[in-house]
């Protein structure tokens, strides 16, 4: 009987772009100059930060060292550093490909609020893409332009309480059109950036069109103006307790709130598409932070367990801190690796067709640092859940990426079945 080698044998792809990662020299003078950076006035400077946010009279107010940290960043060229090639055109900094983006934002995330004094943190990044991907003229010179320069601040308004978000048809904000102008009404949460003194602009999206068979052509995004009439912030949120302030997330409400036709996005019924067009790169963005906490938690760690000292020896002498310093260490690894591997795969062919990477990356990374970070946190004792250290901050971070730009489920859902289809029919 004739073996069915189609069968019998297992699919072996080829992978070409397995190969030696190399960083190019303009990656890797970044890497110096942003490594350098940090050391002379990040880290020597968080207990100041920390100072100055808890005597604020405000927490989401603007702090004074940070003005100070963008006057210096700006001065050394590390600025917007996130901006693509295919976009350089906005700004006379950037240009760089997600790898080689990649270090660099590892950097940034091993001090949490380090990214805005570079012009690169969440959630303005997205918006900025989306500004200069879908904005017209007149709207990328009203909002885009003091976005990059860091003057002001931004929100991206799409996850509702009273409908499960992860599924973005769901939104139930009504954008309905009276004459000139679109009038608003609904409530949102969990809006990074909302509460923060220096919030200028709201990317909303909403619900235009609910009857459209197409469900994915009935969403609007509308640009509005945070002292608009009718918007009310209701509350700051916290997750595990933490409010991240001073950016922060709130919930808040839009009531009759009015803005001109000409605040769409590129025009009635795309929402959709510009939130997936925005939401790629963003999730590989955290991935990149995300890795910079781990491997400083896991810096910490080693610190730590060659200096205390219990039953007769140092902890670094136990097997078991041994074994979770290696599997730590392996998993850092393993989460740089894939998170370079998808960088590459959208550099080559763009983050739509890099949606299994990036989501294998946004599946993977967020729970492999969270359970990193958890034993290292073991490792400092009580002294590790305490804001003496920055690891439990670092925690909820890795925590709340699991549901940010969608839970994981979703992207498992999506990643799984691709997956099913590619090789089921090979």
């Amino acid at each position: 009987m004739a073996i069915n080698h189609r069968h019998a044998l297992p699919h072996i792809p080829t992978f070409p772009e397995f190969r030696v990662f190399e960083f190019s020299e303009t990656s890797l003078r970044y890497q110096e100059q942003l490594t350098a950076f940090m050391a002379e006035h990040i880290y020597t400077r968080e207990g100041e930060y920390t100072a100055q946010l808890h005597s604020a009279a405000n927490r989401y107010s603007y702090l004074p060292i940070m003005d100070e940290l963008k006057t210096k960043a700006k001065a050394a060229g590390l600025w917007n550093l996130f901006i693509p090639p295919s976009l350089a055109e906005f700004s006379d900094h950037g240009g760089l490909t997600n790898f080689e983006y990649a270090p660099l934002a590892e950097t940034m995330g091993r001090v949490l609020w380090s990214p805005e004094v570079f012009n690169c943190n969440a959630p303005d990044t997205g918006n900025m893409e989306v500004f200069m991907k879908y904005a017209t003229a007149a709207q990328q010179e009203q909002w885009l332009a003091p976005l990059l320069e860091g003057d002001i601040r931004s929100s991206y308004a799409m996850t509702e309480p009273q409908v499960a978000s992860s599924d973005a048809t769901n939104i139930e904000l009504g954008i309905v059109q009276d004459g000139d102008e679109w009038v608003l009404n609904g409530r949102k949460w969990f809006i990074t950036g909302a509460l923060y003194e220096r919030t200028r602009i709201f990317i909303v999206m909403g619900k235009s069109d609910p009857d459209n068979p197409n469900r994915h052509q009935q969403q609007t995004q509308v640009l509005v103006p945070k002292d608009t009439p009718g918007l009310q912030l209701i509350r700051p949120l916290t997750t595990l307790g933490y409010d991240d302030a001073p950016i922060g997330h709130a919930e808040m409400v839009f009531k009759n709130v009015r803005v001109p036709l000409e605040n769409v996005l590129l025009g009635a019924g795309r929402g959709f598409e510009i939130a997936q067009g925005r939401l790629g790169p963003g999730r590989i963005h955290h991935c990149m932070r995300l890795i910079g906490a781990a491997q400083r938690s896991l810096e910490l760690a080693c610190k730590r367990v060659a200096s205390r000292t219990t039953f007769g020896r140092t902890l670094s002498q136990h097997q078991s801190v041994r074994e979770d310093i290696a599997r730590s260490f392996s998993e850092i690894e393993m989460a740089r690796l894939l998170v370079l591997k998808t960088c590459k795969k959208m550099d080559e062919v763009g983050a739509k067709a890099a949606l299994d990477m990036i989501a294998a990356s946004k599946t993977t990374v967020p729970l492999l640092v969270q359970n990193i970070i958890d034993r290292c946190m073991q490792m400092h004792g009580a002294g590790g859940l305490t804001a003496d250290y920055c690891m439990a901050e670092a925690f909820n971070y890795a925590r709340w990426c699991r549901q940010a730009d969608g839970p994981d489920q979703v992207h498992q859902m999506a990643l799984g079945k691709q997956v099913i289809n590619r090789y089921a029919d090979s």
